[in-house]
């Protein structure tokens, strides 16, 4: 059995993305909406509030944390066409899955997703790929600045890798 935290594997990054590369990844992003809103239908609190592997996030957790990750993701992405190579500010998603918010019905943020992604995709259906190459710093990696290219990538792993953690513990459960 693959390990329940990675359905989909760990996140790979190879180094660039090709124009077409960067297209199929905008796609995955722009379904990335719909399918989480898949993964959770018909599911009601008890299911929702039942973690996807055993010390992890709830489902409904699950479903808060993308569009918290993905509104830092936009914003990053904004800084780092608006600035030259920003710090930009981590921040510490296990704590924010902890406050009152994520335990809200999913509905609201599953909205929220389907809104930013609106905008997320027209920014970056507009970008060229010298603006793909454009950097800003994180934290995480002092030694690196990361690339537009690298982040589109990332999310472009982020959603479907969420979605799966939710369908694998359903077909698990039989749900």
């Amino acid at each position: 059995m693959p390990d329940p935290r990675y359905p989909l594997g760990k996140f790979e990054w190879k180094g660039s993305l090709t124009d077409d590369e960067r297209r199929l990844a905008i796609q995955v992003i722009v379904h990335t909406p719909s399918e989480l809103r898949a993964a959770v239908e018909g599911l009601d609190d008890p299911q929702l509030d039942t973690p996807y592997r055993e010390g992890g996030w709830t489902v409904r957790q699950v479903v808060h944390h993308v569009p918290d990750s993905h509104l830092n993701a936009y914003c990053r992405m904004k800084l780092a066409l608006t600035e030259d190579q920003p710090l930009i500010k981590p921040y510490n998603e296990t704590l924010w899955a902890e406050l009152a918010d994520s335990r809200a019905p999913v509905i609201g943020s599953l909205q929220l997703l389907e809104v930013l992604h609106e905008r997320w995709v027209r920014l970056m259906k507009s970008l060229s790929s010298a603006d793909f190459a454009r950097t800003f710093r994180h934290p995480e990696y002092p030694d690196t600045p990361r690339s537009l290219d690298w982040l589109v990538a990332l999310y472009s792993w982020h959603g479907p890798h969420h979605v799966a953690q939710i369908t694998s513990l359903r077909e698990r459960m039989g749900w």
